[in-house]
């Protein structure tokens, strides 16, 4: 096994070019258990350690450009404002040692369905930044995940960063496990409030081939919000509308049955998480609303 080590970004991409079957490593927290386990012997592994852009972020008017090796410890001290959702599913990442060193470009890169970050990602919106020496390209986060394990980008692309909105409304993140910490998700439900656009998204993590939204789910409560006059009343969501929300979460999974649980169970908890988060999101949109008429 070779180790590459570009000093740049400009190398990085031209040893990727030279050597696309390359695996990149940057935290190492994906990669390193693969190699050590024997599940991966890669020809060659491409350190992107000392390429300190890609551990920077950047906060605009809209979004935040965050970089790929920017670790989840950073997101969850210096990003909760902005990224809500993002900063809740990193407090859930393995170890203190782990959040240290692990960043969202390994989640993408890896693109497991139980890969934490990814619920929040698809809750939120936004796109992934990827780079060749053809050029570079943003790829929409809803059609990054194309199979089990596997990304949109092509042999040559590395990830530089991701570029995300900035939180308009409350955003929640919920997982299963089979412990409380250091634990591969059974399942994981996110959800982002988008009062701008008046509508809602999902992401749900571990309880399909790949991260996806309950589409379905995000449809039937846009239309009931818009419907009920929520959004401006700041009314309580009726049981009613949470369970059938809950039921259609529930029904985009398509998991199956392994050690750390079944298909069975996984689409029931996706459903109690659905309802539960979309109780502690609107409870804090309606608390932010009354906030605002009082001010």
């Amino acid at each position: 096994m070779d180790f590459l080590r570009p000093a740049s970004w400009e190398e990085a991409l031209a040893a990727k070019a030279e050597h696309p079957t390359a695996v990149p490593i940057a935290g190492g927290t994906d990669v390193m258990v693969e190699i050590n386990f024997d599940h991966r012997r890669p020809e060659y592994l491409l350190d992107l350690n000392r390429i300190g852009d890609l551990s920077e972020w950047e906060v605009g008017e809209k979004t935040v450009r965050l970089g790929a090796s920017v670790s989840y410890t950073q997101i969850m001290e210096q990003l909760r404002a902005e990224l809500p959702g993002l900063a809740l599913a990193s407090h859930t990442v393995a170890s203190p040692q782990i959040r240290n060193r692990g960043g969202v470009g390994g989640n993408l890169g890896t693109a497991s369905p139980a890969g934490d970050a990814h619920p929040a990602l698809l809750a939120s919106g936004g796109a992934v930044e990827v780079e060749s020496v053809r050029g570079s390209r943003l790829i929409p986060i809803d059609e990054f995940y194309v199979g089990v394990k596997r990304n949109a980008m092509e042999p040559d692309e590395l990830i530089r960063s991701v570029r995300l909105p900035k939180a308009d409304g409350p955003q929640q993140f919920s997982k299963v496990g089979t412990r409380n910490a250091m634990v591969i998700a059974v399942c994981a439900f996110g959800i982002a409030l988008h009062p701008e656009t008046r509508t809602v998204r999902t992401g749900i993590g571990s309880a399909a081939p790949t991260p996806v939204r309950a589409r379905e789910a995000e449809d039937f409560l846009t239309a009931a919000l818009e419907e009920g006059g929520f959004w401006e009343s700041g009314a309580p969501i009726p049981p009613s509308v949470a369970k059938q929300f809950a039921q259609l979460a529930s029904g985009a999974c398509n998991p199956i049955d392994d050690v750390r649980g079944s298909a069975k169970y996984r689409r029931h908890a996706v459903g109690i998480m659905a309802r539960r988060t979309l109780g502690w999101t609107w409870e804090s949109y309606r608390g932010n609303e009354r906030s605002a008429q009082c001010a």
